[in-house]
């Protein structure tokens, strides 16, 4: 049986993990990048082997055999992006201090993809962002987005 090694970053609460194993992909490894102590430990709760790396930004320090990685994971922050809560009027998109760490998603991926050209990965984000973001983002990461209701899994539309 064959086992993912992932990196999931923007980590949450494992939600990537737990959709894995939904889906039946074996995991071997399992590093989170998450700075939220009360995700983090729900995280170890329910997946205790998780490998924590901490905060993304200090991504260059971390211990990874980069080459093994065949999945990146990542629900950069939408806050700047989303049309919806304390941000109606004043959405600042990518240029946003939280929304910006796509961009270091971005550094990851292209440096993940040096050492293995194979390297799957997922991001999920907000449907309510720009036009304008959506496109930057596509044009980052060389694909557009299939869009999905998470109505499908969630009360959120």
């Amino acid at each position: 049986m064959v086992k993912m090694n992932v990196l999931s970053l923007f980590n949450g609460m494992s939600t990537g993990h737990t959709a894995l194993d939904n889906v039946g992909i074996k995991v071997d490894k399992y590093y989170s990048s998450e700075i939220k102590p009360t995700a983090i430990k729900l995280t170890q709760h329910h997946y205790p082997d998780t490998i924590q790396l901490g905060d993304i930004l200090n991504w260059k320090d971390w211990d990874i055999e980069w080459s093994k990685i065949d999945m990146v994971l990542s629900g950069s922050p939408c806050q700047d992006l989303s049309n919806a809560g304390v941000n109606v009027g004043r959405r600042l998109g990518l240029k946003g201090s939280r929304s910006s760490l796509f961009f270091v998603f971005v550094d990851i991926l292209n440096h993940i993809k040096k050492h293995n050209s194979n390297v799957l990965f997922l991001q999920e984000n907000v449907g309510s962002a720009s036009r304008e973001d959506v496109g930057i983002m596509s044009r980052e990461l060389g694909v557009y987005p299939v869009r999905i209701n998470s109505e499908l899994v969630t009360a959120q539309m």
